[in-house]
């Protein structure tokens, strides 16, 4: 596979994964679907369309490996990983990073956790 070149744009300005794995109640890792990560995504998806955000794709993304510290979300291309528990945790990352190209610092996931 080749490397894309600095003069080629990437297809979409913001591709985000949210987890919405589910397994049993007592699984030790949890998931991210029974700590709300449907509301996360759904808010996401109907933002996007409602803001006509042509560039940006939100994915269900099933198991993103991360249910232990979930609702796991990773937005690309920076590859940060975010804890969304709720409405208001997607609405801030739509807000800050989506569209204000800012990280959102308090709900980043820490690579060791």
């Amino acid at each position: 596979m080749s490397e894309a070149t600095a003069d080629q744009a990437p297809y979409y300005r913001y591709h985000v994964f949210c987890c919405t794995q589910e397994r049993p109640q007592d699984h030790p890792l949890g998931s991210c679907a029974r700590r709300g990560a449907r509301e996360g995504l759904e808010h996401l998806h109907s933002r996007v369309k409602e803001l006509e955000l042509d560039r940006v794709r939100i994915n269900n993304a099933g198991c993103l490996g991360r249910c232990e510290q979930g609702p796991a979300v990773v937005v690309y291309p920076e590859g940060i990983w975010y804890r969304c528990a709720d409405r208001q945790d997607a609405e801030r990352i739509l807000q800050e990073h989506i569209l204000g190209g800012k990280p959102v610092t308090p709900l980043m996931m820490g690579p060791d956790e």
